[in-house]
């Protein structure tokens, strides 16, 4: 582990948190986004590599301004467990109250995101976690359609189920979790209840948030067009760097049009710094 060396000034109230998996490219142009302002603000970074033994964990190790953990193999686990459990590894370690959980895939151009986010989050004391329930940013005629075809498609099933015919289970039509792409979670109340992020087989925060609520806290949405303005997310793009689905799958492309666009914006940055 690695960690900041000049303990004479004020450590920010907040860390952030990363999980690594065999994405080296991503997993460098999220981190070199991210640090000059940390640095300059002196925010802690945890990254926790899931025993990649790649490229990405070279790069890592050679970065003396994280603190960098190295699981050991997660075996046969389901990635999303992996994932969880790295977390959870952080969080035992974090000793600041609130806690910013970032994916690789997540590009943050704007560093008031941080700010912005801890203000809603420290609104209130019973304030848990501060996040978006989507992935992207679709605009309102998308979200709109999405969501119709949900609804549609939730009470055909529960209708077909009751009179017997054959048919899927009905999925909920509404996303009512936080996704870990960008959410805030406040450390100090977790701990204090016991709580941690991988608590059974689903998705990693879910029942942290279920429980959170059943206890009396709060939980902020944030709406996919406020969040997006300060970043980029790819969705599934961990597991698109991977090499996970094809090379036509959609998602693949998705990832593929997204790094491109990223790169180019950060060729931009460049280019005006140095003017």
């Amino acid at each position: 582990m690695k960690a900041f060396d000049q303990p004479t000034q004020p450590q920010p109230n907040f860390s952030l948190v990363l999980v690594n998996y065999k994405t080296a490219d991503i997993t460098r142009m999220c981190l070199e986004l991210l640090r000059e302002h940390v640095q300059a603000q002196r925010i802690p970074v945890w990254v926790v590599d899931n025993d990649s033994a790649d490229d990405s964990l070279d790069y890592l190790r050679s970065l003396d301004w994280i603190n960098l953990i190295e699981r050991p193999s997660p075996g046969k686990e389901a990635g999303h467990i992996a994932h969880g459990k790295a977390l959870d590894l952080a969080l035992e370690n974090v000793e600041t109250d609130y806690l910013f959980l970032l994916h690789t895939d997540t590009f943050v151009y704007d560093m008031e995101v941080f700010a912005m986010m801890m203000r809603e989050c420290t609104k209130t004391a019973d304030m848990a976690a501060v996040g978006c329930v989507e992935q992207l940013d679709r605009g309102w005629l998308r979200d709109t359609w999405r969501l119709t075809s949900r609804f549609c498609k939730h009470h055909v099933r529960r209708v077909k189920l009751q009179w017997g015919l054959r048919s899927k289970q009905p999925r909920p039509y509404k996303e009512t979790h936080l996704k870990s792409f960008c959410t805030l979670w406040n450390a100090r109340l977790m701990k204090s209840q016991g709580l941690h992020f991988c608590m059974d087989d689903r998705v990693p925060g879910y029942t942290l948030q279920d429980r959170m609520v059943d206890l009396g806290y709060g939980i902020k949405f944030l709406s996919p067009r406020k969040i997006f303005r300060y970043l980029d997310h790819i969705q599934a793009g961990t597991v698109a760097a991977a090499g996970t689905y094809g090379k036509d799958h959609r998602r693949t492309k998705m990832y593929q049009a997204t790094l491109k666009r990223v790169q180019g914006q950060q060729g931009k940055s460049g280019m005006h710094a140095s003017i």
